[in-house]
């Protein structure tokens, strides 16, 4: 069937040829069909705007169909042709078809035999086209998945650092460098909140020029962050709407992630692109699993130090509470020293000579006094110095 897009050059100088070919045979189907006699004015149409399907006659004067080819195909010109020959030019056509002849018309022919040469060759072209355009849908679709390989596979590495780099600095980094390659931006760099100025401060940086770079470990006002603190949700943002921030010095479109703990903005990872091509809802995804890959690392750090803290305030309370169980201790011993020379010393008679009742009271006390200090040794256990 006749696609009226499709046209047809016809290259004849023989009018009744021509006429057979295109007015009573094709026209009539549909299709769009322009007759030149000369070689030469073919090459310039086809090279300007090239037709579907080309017929020539082999016996052109001048350039014949096969040297039109030729010309053709040095001139970046790919396109099927039909050959028109006599009966005896076997050879002849043989050499077209080896310079990209697609099919031969013996002439004189009837209609039907024109049409149904024309519509093999159109249909050769149809499915070329269509494996071309399959091939490059194939390619695209191979490009996609590469991609998407590879930003999974720098998810997975920065899922793996985030539990074996120690130094954060060196993780924040890796961080941006992620985020940059998966949402194919030109510019990335991350904002922490400092919790004791309460400020959101530079801590690393891809890309960023050296007037913005500078401010590492301090606050780098960007004109957008601040929406994100208070929304708390990320923020895509291109073109027009973007001019109005100071971040739009350095590039046409930018995404902005919070990083939480729990529902705090703890704080911030922004990437740029220099062109107008705006982050898409699969950007976004890759660049919000990256803000959370940072805020496990700060929820862990913050638990550690509350850990440590946990720990040395125990410490400080057991330290408080060994120099009170020894300052106990020594009270009782001194007490107990006290209560027991008295006792020791009517015993030896120096202070005079005792009945047998007085002394067996004494020794009775002594040998309560000794049972006690015995027992605040044990109850009451020297103090130890605990190792730092």
């Amino acid at each position: 069937m006749a696609n009226p897009t499709e046209r047809i050059l016809v290259v004849e100088s023989d009018p009744d040829i021509s006429d057979l070919i295109a007015r009573q045979a094709l026209k009539p189907l549909g299709y769009h069909v322009t007759v030149v006699t000369e070689a030469a004015d073919a090459l310039q149409q086809a090279i300007q705007s090239p037709p579907e399907l080309m017929i020539a006659n082999l016996n052109l004067p001048g350039l014949n169909a096969r040297d039109l080819l030729v010309a053709l195909s040095s001139q970046g010109v790919n396109l099927p042709l039909v050959v028109l020959a006599e009966k005896g030019q076997e050879q002849d056509i043989i050499q077209a078809f080896r310079v990209g002849a697609v099919d031969y018309l013996f002439w004189p022919a009837r209609d039907a035999e024109v049409v149904a040469v024309v519509e093999r060759a159109l249909r050769q072209t149809r499915e070329g086209r269509a494996r071309q355009k399959l091939d490059v849908q194939l390619d695209s679709v191979n490009t996609e998945l590469q991609r998407k390989v590879a930003q999974l596979t720098t998810i997975l590495a920065i899922g793996k650092a985030v539990v074996s780099i120690t130094d954060q600095r060196r993780l924040f980094g890796r961080i941006v460098d992620g985020a940059v390659q998966v949402s194919e931006a030109d510019i990335g760099w991350l904002m922490l909140l400092d919790e004791s100025s309460k400020l959101f401060l530079l801590t690393a940086h891809r890309n960023l020029p050296d007037g913005w770079a500078k401010k590492i470990n301090q606050p780098l006002e960007d004109g957008i962050s601040s929406l994100v603190i208070l929304s708390g949700e990320t923020l895509l943002i291109h073109g027009k709407p973007l001019e109005k921030f100071k971040v739009a010095a350095l590039g046409k479109s930018a995404a902005v992630v919070p990083i939480k703990a729990k529902t705090e903005v703890i704080g911030l990872l922004i990437v740029l692109r220099k062109a107008e091509r705006p982050f898409d809802q699969i950007e976004q995804t890759l660049l919000e699993a990256m803000a959370g890959f940072a805020s496990v690392s700060l929820v862990n750090a913050r638990l550690f130090r509350a850990l440590e803290q946990a720990a040395e305030m125990a410490k400080s309370g057991e330290k408080r509470q060994n120099a009170l169980l020894e300052s106990i201790r020594s009270s009782v011993r001194d007490e107990l020293q006290s209560a027991t020379y008295p006792v020791e010393l009517l015993l030896t008679g120096m202070s005079g000579p005792l009945t047998d009742k007085q002394k067996q009271a004494l020794e009775t006390t002594q040998a309560a006094l000794q049972r006690l200090a015995q027992i605040s040794e044990k109850t009451i256990p020297p103090f130890v110095q605990p190792a730092d």
